[in-house]
Parts: structure tokens; sequence; C-alpha cells
């Protein structure tokens, strides 16, 4: 009997072992995972993603094809005086000239903090994918010392049921 009470007192000390050492890797990731995203955005970089936002929207598109057929018709209704840009139109070409020139190199700045997010996203990802590995290796550690103490009750049934085998054997050679 004390025999098995030491047996079952190390096997629940190498269960809580596993659950422990789960719990302290599962606690690390989690804590990384959890971590507040600490990043300060400058003005500028706040600009960028406000301009590159509306810069790739339907209502820039629309406005701004709105802006320059006023901009043609006016310029090409008026008279001499009042028309500020006669055709062809230099100073709208100017105009278009520097706000692509602008707005590139802007959304390129509010492209490449979204890469540095997905970055960080994937790495997340990665880190969820660990905690899974981490998890599903303990229960296989758990599954691993459940097969071996029904294994070693098993041998010892097996023994048990072998010596009164041995036993009964014994009593039936010896009756006459």
């Amino acid at each position: 009997m004390q025999e098995e009470l030491h047996t079952e007192s190390e096997y629940l000390k190498k269960l809580h072992k596993i659950v422990e050492e789960t719990l302290h890797e599962e606690e690390l990731l989690v804590q990384t995972l959890t971590e507040e995203n600490t990043e300060q955005l400058t003005p500028g970089q706040k600009l960028s993603d406000r301009v590159a936002r509306f810069g790739g929207s339907w209502s820039f598109i629309i406005s701004f094809l709105f802006l320059l057929m006023a901009w043609i018709i006016y310029n090409s209704t008026t008279s001499g005086s009042k028309s500020f840009d006669p055709y062809p139109f230099i100073l709208m070409n100017l105009i278009l000239s520097c706000i692509a020139a602008l707005q590139a190199p802007i959304i390129m700045m509010s492209q490449n903090r979204q890469e540095e997010k997905d970055r960080k996203r994937s790495e997340n990802d990665y880190m969820i994918n660990l905690k899974s590995e981490i998890e599903i290796r303990s229960l296989h550690e758990k599954v691993d010392l459940l097969l071996e103490k029904e294994l070693a009750l098993l041998f010892k049934i097996q023994s048990q049921q072998m010596d009164l085998l041995n036993d009964i054997c014994t009593r039936l050679d010896k009756k006459p």
C-alpha cells in the first residue's frame, strides 16, 4: 500500500511539474502578446496617414475630377482677362505635377508604416502558433504520463494474475 501511495505521489509530482512549466511558458507568451503598442505617432506620420487615406479614396478621385472639370470649363468659357489659365492649361499641369510629386512620397511613408504594422501582426501570429505548439506538447506529455502509469498498472495486474495462475497450477498439481 505504501508503495502505491509513493508511486501515485511521484506521478502527481510529474504532472504538477508539467503544468507549472506550461503555465510559465504560456505566461511569457501572453505577456509578450498583450504588451501595449507604445508607438507614438509624430504629427508628420499622422498627416501622412490622413493624406494616404484620403488620396486613395473615391472621394478624392471624384472631387479632384470635379475640380479639374470646373477649372477647364471656367478657363475655356471666360474671356481673356478673366481667364487665369487659358488653353493649354499650363498652370493646371504645373499644379497637377506638384500634387503628384508630393503625394507619392507621403503615400509611401504611410505604406512603410503599414508594412511595419503587418510585420508586428505576423510576429503575434507566430507567438500564438508557438503557444499552441507548447500547449500541444504539454498535452502529449500528460498523455504519455497517463499511458506510462496505465501500462505500469497493467503489468502489475498481469504479474498478479500470473502469480494467481501459478498458485492455481500448483494447487491443482498437489491434488491427487
